[in-house]
């Protein structure tokens, strides 16, 4: 898994599936967090999410007043964002 971030805008490319990428999604989101208010999120190929990462997202959103928007490019990842109940809390969308 790799992560670039542009402005506002990180971008995730590979699966997202161990501890260590959520430890690095978190060191990322945590450094816009402190400057952002407003952070889009592109998972450009991942087929699964792991459930910290879904939890730390939550966190942003719910605890710390994130506007967070997600574009995944995988179906498979729009449909469990879709079964979780999660897509209009995280703003996701295809693309």
């Amino acid at each position: 898994m790799e992560i670039t971030v542009s402005s506002n805008v990180v971008t995730i490319t590979g699966n997202i599936k161990t501890i260590n990428d959520y430890q690095d999604i978190k060191g990322s989101l945590d450094a816009l967090a402190a400057t952002n208010k407003s952070i889009v999120i592109k998972i450009v190929d991942s087929i699964s999410i792991t459930s910290s990462v879904i939890g730390y997202f939550n966190k942003l959103v719910l605890k710390d007043g994130i506007d967070l928007s997600i574009y995944v490019g995988n179906a498979q990842l729009k449909e469990l964002f879709d079964d979780l109940d999660l897509t209009s809390l995280f703003k996701v969308k295809k693309g």
